[in-house]
């Protein structure tokens, strides 16, 4: 935005080549201001240090909860901004963007991402599922309304929401929250990504499935 770039879960250590190789392909590395953490995991944080080197200036908006833990992937100078539990926003350019509240989905600090003029939720691990190399990357890239594509992929996702989403209260405020959202795009960190009537549906199924399956 406005020549500013945001990378959303910059993603593991081991994987830092190939998503800077993907990041100067559509964007210069100069540009790149920020960086959002949904959550400590380090499939999702542990590179910040090998990003850091490279910028230094990067602002790195991370969970409260969290900021202590992230410094322990090393770079300890790196510019880490506090996201509240209640939430809170960011601009990027002329972008706002919120950081929505979504606990215990399924770490206990976690958020998303939403940008109400693109109408895209980066939904963090909602939604994601387990798929083989080389899948769309839509539900349903030929029909995007199309029920019977998502019923074929929700399978891929149900083991997942079901064992990794503990908390069944946590699940209920996020579909309320997002619910009430203008969302063309619901874009998980990894799987495919649900757009159009998918979005709702995929709300709905996740609203109505039963998660904290270990515990039964």
């Amino acid at each position: 935005v406005d020549d500013q770039t945001l990378i959303l879960d910059p993603g593991g250590f081991e994987i830092f080549p190939q998503v800077f190789s993907a990041l100067v392909e559509v964007a210069p590395p100069g540009s790149l201001k920020a960086a959002f953490v949904s959550h400590q995991d380090p499939d999702i944080a542990s590179s910040l240090p090998l990003w850091n080197a490279c910028s230094p200036t990067i602002a790195w908006y991370v969970p409260k909860l969290w900021s202590g833990f992230i410094r322990h992937y090393g770079a300890l100078d790196a510019d880490l901004r506090d996201i509240p539990d209640e939430g809170g926003e960011m601009t990027l350019g002329s972008a706002r963007l919120q950081f929505v509240p979504a606990h215990y989905l399924h770490s206990s600090a976690n958020f998303h991402v939403y940008d109400a003029f693109a109408k895209v939720l980066f939904s963090g691990d909602v939604g994601a599922a387990l798929l083989p190399p080389g899948h769309a990357p839509f539900v349903d890239r030929r029909n995007i309304e199309s029920s019977a594509a998502f019923d074929e992929h929700i399978k891929t996702a149900e083991y997942f929401h079901k064992r990794w989403m503990p908390s069944m209260a946590a699940k209920r405020n996020w579909c309320e929250r997002v619910s009430r959202m203008d969302i063309d795009f619901l874009a998980p960190q990894h799987g495919a990504i649900y757009t159009g009537e998918n979005v709702k549906r995929f709300i709905d199924w996740f609203d109505a499935l039963k998660v904290g399956s270990a515990v039964e």
